[in-house]
């Protein structure tokens, strides 16, 4: 573990999202740079402010911790992060979202796509087989070189850099997905208007993101709270997975009407409650019913 990594703290005026500003926010509490526990106030780190946007439940930092060198969060091999057997694709890999796609686009052979952090190049491989002309970028050196050495994705089809970087033709892809990318970027609001420049008109762009309204993320911050310790579990700006936001459905809402973009279709992921394994016969079908899972997918079209 590297431990001389280096930030700046940028502070934040106004939401990302919504545009509304900061002074009228909610402080929720503080977040450690290191996995918390149960008494993270026994221990030693550096803290952020964790806010609540009042106006479109976007969670942030405030202020944003900004690493000198990128390559200090993600400049990692992939092995670290996945066991060998990561690198194989199965044959259900990202098929349901290639099926829900496939209703919202009047789809054709050779559409081309785009994957917003590629990683490996799985969804490169998966929308391959599925008939697309896949393209992607990545901003990890180590993961860039392992998508082409290890799962041969074409290197002319695989950019390296982040998506400030980057650059592609106005309205030249079909499809383009940020598959649990957007709470990374310092700048989702941005990211996602410079991708709605690459789309074609009424092409489609897929979000998964974190949810703000996770129930495991609140019963963590109630006990929290019951401790009176002044914490809470959202995000991990400092340390992996490097989360800097969490988004309601609201903050697209708001911001598909500033922006003059359209919301096609939303459903919310339960996933991993990380809880006893008896609870998940209760939290897992209350999750899915009210909405309270881990994870928010949202599929937007452009006007």
């Amino acid at each position: 573990m590297n431990k001389q990594k280096r930030y700046y703290f940028n502070y934040i005026d106004s939401c990302n999202m919504c545009g509304s500003k900061t002074d009228t926010h909610k402080i929720l509490g503080k977040r450690l740079n290191a996995s918390q526990g149960k008494s993270p106030n026994n221990k030693i780190g550096i803290t952020t402010t964790i806010v609540k946007c009042t106006n479109c439940g976007l969670i942030y930092s405030n202020p944003q911790p900004v690493p000198f060198d990128i390559q200090d969060h993600y400049g990692v091999p992939p092995e670290s992060y996945w066991k060998e057997n990561y690198f194989t694709i199965s044959n259900s890999y990202f098929q349901g979202e290639i099926e829900r796609l496939k209703k919202l686009i009047d789809f054709k052979d050779g559409m081309k796509s785009l994957d917003i952090g590629a990683g490996l190049g799985k969804q490169m491989n998966a929308l391959t087989k599925a008939g697309f002309n896949a393209y992607g970028f990545e901003p990890s050196k180590q993961f860039h070189e392992r998508a082409i050495s290890k799962m041969a994705i074409d290197p002319d089809k695989l950019k390296l850099g982040m998506i400030e970087e980057v650059e592609y033709a106005e309205n030249y892809f079909d499809f383009i997905s940020f598959g649990a990318v957007l709470e990374h970027l310092y700048n989702p609001s941005d990211s996602i208007l410079k991708a709605m420049k690459w789309l074609k008109p009424n092409g489609i762009i897929h979000i998964e993101v974190p949810s703000s309204n996770w129930l495991i993320g609140k019963i963590i911050n109630l006990f929290y709270k019951l401790k009176g310790i002044g914490y809470v579990g959202n995000l991990s700006p400092m340390h992996e997975p490097f989360h800097l936001y969490e988004f309601e459905l609201k903050s697209f809402e708001e911001h598909a009407k500033r922006h003059n973009y359209e919301l096609a279709f939303h459903e919310y992921y339960v996933c991993q409650t990380f809880m006893p394994k008896i609870a998940d016969y209760i939290l897992k079908p209350y999750m899915s019913w009210t909405n309270t899972g881990m994870q928010l997918c949202v599929w937007l079209r452009k006007r």
